[in-house]
């Protein structure tokens, strides 16, 4: 199993590890725009293949990053689609710090009869639909495939949980995706408005990141997530 890195810049401070595990047919190509703007901000990006036939093997991958004492912390695992169900499931279950739920996939979560209808249900960005479309290895047709989870009952963990959904996500509706996490406290819920399935590269891309910065420079202050940012008092 290939795991994919992107560093921090040389000389900068390394601030914590993102792990993140992809959606169904997605490669690391997908990935490439992600792992450089969240490393260029310090942040050491390592992207884990997720075999759906093998998730005790993507499970031991991770397992070994979180364990890897060179990787600095906070460890937070990142997934979108079915990557997202797994980040979701296993946060609980393994030593990492938090998780950021993107684009969540839930049974019956399938769509794209046409490869013109994936695409189109998966993202506005023309950026990234180029990049899905030059993409050999990219598994054309995936979001047909069915989830390996037959049964499903997800709740918020006791850790930080970023959630961010697309408003218009037709491969999972929205109220679906964070229904489990909208009233946990330690959970920041996020729906991006007119936002696609995969919601890391659609057309708000860069808000989505900032997001997700905003988020983990919160995780280093506290898993109880205090405001990096706060409103000046009336009067200033």
């Amino acid at each position: 199993m290939t795991v994919t890195t992107w560093d921090e810049p040389t000389g900068a401070t390394p601030r914590g590890t993102l792990i993140v595990l992809p959606g169904r047919g997605e490669t690391d190509a997908s990935y490439q725009r992600f792992g450089k703007r969240l490393s260029a901000d310090a942040y050491r990006v390592r992207l884990v293949p997720v075999d759906l036939d093998d998730l005790e093997g993507t499970r031991t991958q991770v397992e070994k990053l979180i364990a890897d004492e060179s990787l600095p912390s906070p460890k937070v695992l990142v997934g979108t689609d079915s990557g997202a169900t797994l980040a979701a499931t296993l946060v609980g279950e393994v030593d990492a710090d938090a998780a950021v739920v993107a684009g969540l996939a839930l049974p019956g979560s399938t769509g794209g009869a046409t490869w013109e209808d994936e695409v189109d249900a998966r993202t506005a960005c023309p950026v990234h639909r180029s990049v899905l479309d030059a993409d050999p290895d990219f598994e054309r047709g995936a979001l047909t495939r069915p989830l390996p989870w037959d049964a499903l009952e997800l709740t918020a963990p006791d850790k930080p949980v970023l959630v961010v959904h697309g408003s218009t996500d037709r491969i999972t509706p929205a109220d679906d995706a964070v229904a489990p996490y909208v009233d946990a406290p330690q959970a920041r819920v996020w729906l991006v408005q007119g936002g696609r399935h995969d919601v890391l590269n659609d057309a708000s891309h860069r808000s989505v990141a900032a997001t997700v910065v905003l988020f983990l420079e919160s995780l280093k202050l506290g898993s109880d997530l205090p405001p990096v940012l706060v409103p000046a008092a009336a009067g200033r």
